[in-house]
């Protein structure tokens, strides 16, 4: 899933989403400015902004396809761009100028990186907030060698809790085989950022019915969810061993398989966003379900799997990122809610049977969450600069 669509990130689209500063959305009153942009040139035309809104056309006169910058010129940093700008092509960059300089840098396709002339706002107010300093690959290394060591850990937890679901559903007990495939699935969820890199693994441990042909009764629905779906609707403990052995097998492939893989840097920034708003989609609507009501525990879990992967990105998020401390304000806030959901016995009340307030003050902690998280997925992707 990409964050953002194809097309243009405007400068109110980058600095607000990626930096929170508060600007405006189109051109009131300004001059449209247009700038050219082709291979060897970038920013021909530009010319002296004005302080404050302004649209600035970009348009590629060359033969290959550009990806536009416009930069602060003393560090690199970025404050707006056009990604995949084809020839013959023209987009909007809707800016909100400060005093500051400014100028356009150019990654043609095959190219070396070329940046224009320098323009120097001399009036107004300064720009909300510092541009975005790109991330390279190096950037990130140290961040995804954390969260690998993470994953690691949490495959043999996961390993543990399943052999013991397994042993459990040998042993016949309902309410023990119910408890020990709730630890299970939990540690599973934890794993959070991982999921891409699990490859078939991830649908024989935690695959849905949803577009199987036979659904539920589907012999390809294997793994925690069908074993919770039997778990709930009837079936004896006994009778899903088969279920518990092939998960076991999974696991064991799984963990045996992942110090193989690689774990794409761009993953991590992006899944920051994206467990939560799986969890949102999913979990909070009850569609994930299979009949254990127990989706608030897993959005519990999802939050675990959430702070791990921000753990391993602060370094490189701290000093880039001004909402940061807006996420770890809005995981608490989550956290808070979700415990609500949580009986004195231990057990859970599904989302679906919260009542409506309590449900509506999670749903809105979680899509503001999902909102605060957005922006790391951009502010994290490995940029081109040369």
């Amino acid at each position: 899933m990409r964050l953002r669509p194809a097309g243009t990130w405007t400068v109110c689209a980058f600095v607000c989403a990626l930096v929170l500063a508060g600007c405006s959305g189109h051109d009131e009153g300004g001059d449209a400015l247009t700038v050219t942009v082709s291979r060897g040139n970038c920013g021909t035309g530009w010319k002296k902004p004005h302080s404050g809104p302004q649209t600035v056309q970009v348009s590629n006169v060359g033969t290959v396809t550009t990806e536009v910058d416009l930069i602060d010129p003393a560090t690199g940093g970025v404050y707006a761009e056009v990604e995949a700008l084809a020839p013959n092509t023209t987009r909007p960059m809707q800016l909100t100028f400060g005093k500051a300089s400014y100028a356009f840098r150019c990654l043609a396709e095959d190219t070396d990186a070329v940046t224009g002339p320098t323009i120097q706002v001399a009036d107004g107010a300064p720009p909300p907030a510092k541009a975005v300093l790109p991330i390279n690959n190096q950037d990130l290394t140290g961040a995804v060698s954390a969260y690998r060591a993470y994953v690691t850990k949490g495959l043999a937890s996961l390993a543990g809790t399943v052999t013991v679901l397994t042993q459990t559903l040998r042993g016949g007990d309902l309410a023990a085989s119910r408890s020990a495939w709730l630890t299970a699935q939990l540690a599973y969820e934890r794993l959070g950022a991982a999921y891409d890199t699990f490859g078939d693994f991830a649908d024989q441990i935690d695959g849905m019915p949803d577009g199987l042909p036979a659904g539920v009764k589907d012999p390809g629905f294997v793994g925690l969810r069908r074993i919770e779906y039997g778990l709930w609707h009837g079936q004896s403990p006994a009778a899903l061993t088969p279920y518990g052995d092939k998960l076991d097998t999974a696991v064991a492939g799984l963990r045996g398989d992942f110090p193989k893989g690689r774990t794409d840097p761009n993953d991590l920034p992006l899944r920051a966003h994206e467990i939560m708003e799986n969890a949102l989609q999913f979990e909070l609507t009850g569609q994930a379900d299979q009949g254990s009501g127990t989706g608030l525990a897993t959005i519990g879990a999802n939050l675990d799997g959430t702070q791990a992967v921000l753990d391993a990105l602060a370094p490189v998020m701290t000093k880039r990122y001004v909402g940061w401390p807006q996420v770890a304000r809005w995981i608490a806030k989550t956290r808070v809610l979700v415990a609500k959901g949580k009986r004195p016995d231990g057990t859970w009340i599904a989302p679906t049977a919260l009542d409506p307030q309590t449900h509506q003050h999670l749903d809105a902690a979680v899509s503001q969450l999902v909102e605060v998280l957005a922006p790391i997925a951009a502010i994290g992707e490995v940029r081109r600069t040369s």
